[in-house]
């Protein structure tokens, strides 16, 4: 899909699902990496991440469309267009636009592949700590009793 069909993509959705034209640009962005798109609030152009597309279809890119497109029309209404603004939520039931776009596949690979967590425990009350990165033990005591803290194992899991 080029930048033109997706700018043709996004006026007919606002026409159909908001009755309201869509006058400004919508391009595909390279560069957006852990969003399915973004509304800009300065220019009101509308950037896709064609990932996204790519990976999950057009049906997941008609919801990020609507999802922008109920910003989009909701700021230059004045109205609530934030995510936690009762204006927000209210448009996007009405038009069916997803509040969170979907997790790409590949995404998902790279969280599930070999985690390691580090687990520490306090030498005084014994409490243990589990965490993902590794703590500067000499910085760093237990939050309970402010015991020095060990490193114990590392666990990797598959």
């Amino acid at each position: 899909m080029t930048d033109q069909e997706l700018q043709n993509l996004v006026s007919k959705i606002s026409n159909d699902f908001f009755r309201k034209p869509f006058r400004h640009k919508a391009f595909f962005n390279s560069r957006l990496r852990t969003t399915g798109g973004r509304y800009m609030l300065n220019s009101h152009n509308i950037e896709i991440n064609r990932k996204y597309f790519e990976q999950l279809g057009e049906e997941e890119l008609v919801g990020i469309i609507k999802h922008e497109l109920c910003h989009y029309h909701l700021h230059l209404e004045g109205k609530g267009y934030k995510h936690r603004d009762n204006d927000f939520r209210k448009l996007l039931k009405q038009v069916g636009a997803p509040r969170f776009c979907s997790t790409l596949p590949e995404e998902k690979k790279r969280r599930s592949k070999n985690q390691k967590f580090l687990i520490y425990q306090c030498s005084d009350c014994k409490l243990e700590y589990r965490r993902k990165r590794a703590i500067n033990t000499s910085k760093y005591v237990c939050g309970k009793c402010r015991g020095k803290l060990i490193k114990v194992k590392e666990i990797v899991i598959d």
